[in-house]
């Protein structure tokens, strides 16, 4: 390999790597009051609101079930509209960020409901408030799983941002695919998924330690 290939793999490291967290963090602003919207309107809960429940709930589940090549599609011309462009590294980070609210809402609905609901109940004694009692109580009790779930959805954007490659999106995923599968360069592709795999193995145990340091502070 040239070094200017070494280089266009490095760029394509940071594209990656820009696409992911800044569509993970715009996705968690989103999806965490979605997320936690889906707990606290459930039935018997502190904002209990069947109606307001049953619509979060039927929009993530559809959002969740496109697959996200066809949602690349999709978006194409809202991706334009945003960012003036449908390819390239800044564009892709729209369909990433649509692709992964309704993942990360999921993720925080489950993780919030792992938190034993004596915890709740000992703070509507104390007079909390609903915000407090998410705020003060819940979220906190909930993240170390939190934690995890952070780290499996990074992991899943990352995927995705490969994918993009087919459609015109930059990073790992359009090198792999330019180059590894339309000119037969096997070493590059190599490359590119070993890459990928080190990325991913340093956002999970990145995410497990801080985890379980949260866990046992």
């Amino acid at each position: 390999m040239t070094s200017q290939l070494w280089v266009l793999i490095g760029n394509g490291v940071l594209e990656t790597l820009q696409m992911t967290v800044s569509a993970t963090i715009l996705a968690y602003l989103i999806g965490l009051p979605i997320g936690i919207a889906l707990v606290v309107t459930a039935k018997e809960h502190i904002l209990q609101n069947r109606i307001v429940n049953l619509v979060l709930g039927v929009l993530m589940n559809i959002f969740r079930s496109i697959p996200f090549l066809i949602l690349l599609v999709v978006l194409i011309p809202f991706t334009r509209f945003v960012t003036g462009s449908s390819i390239g590294t800044t564009a892709t980070i729209v369909p990433l960020t649509v692709g992964a609210i309704p993942i990360v809402a999921r993720m925080v609905e489950s993780s919030l409901k792992e938190v034993p609901s004596g915890i709740v109940e000992a703070a509507q004694s104390m007079g909390a408030s609903p915000i407090s009692i998410i705020f003060r109580f819940i979220i906190p009790e909930a993240m170390p799983s939190l934690l995890l779930g952070a780290t499996i959805n990074l992991a899943t954007v990352l995927g995705y941002s490969a994918m993009a490659g087919c459609i015109g999106g930059g990073g790992l995923g359009a090198i792999a695919l330019n180059y590894g599968y339309y000119r037969y360069q096997q070493d590059i592709l190599f490359i590119t998924v070993a890459i990928l795999i080190i990325i991913v193995q340093v956002f999970q145990e990145s995410g497990t330690l801080l985890a379980n340091k949260k866990r046992h502070s």
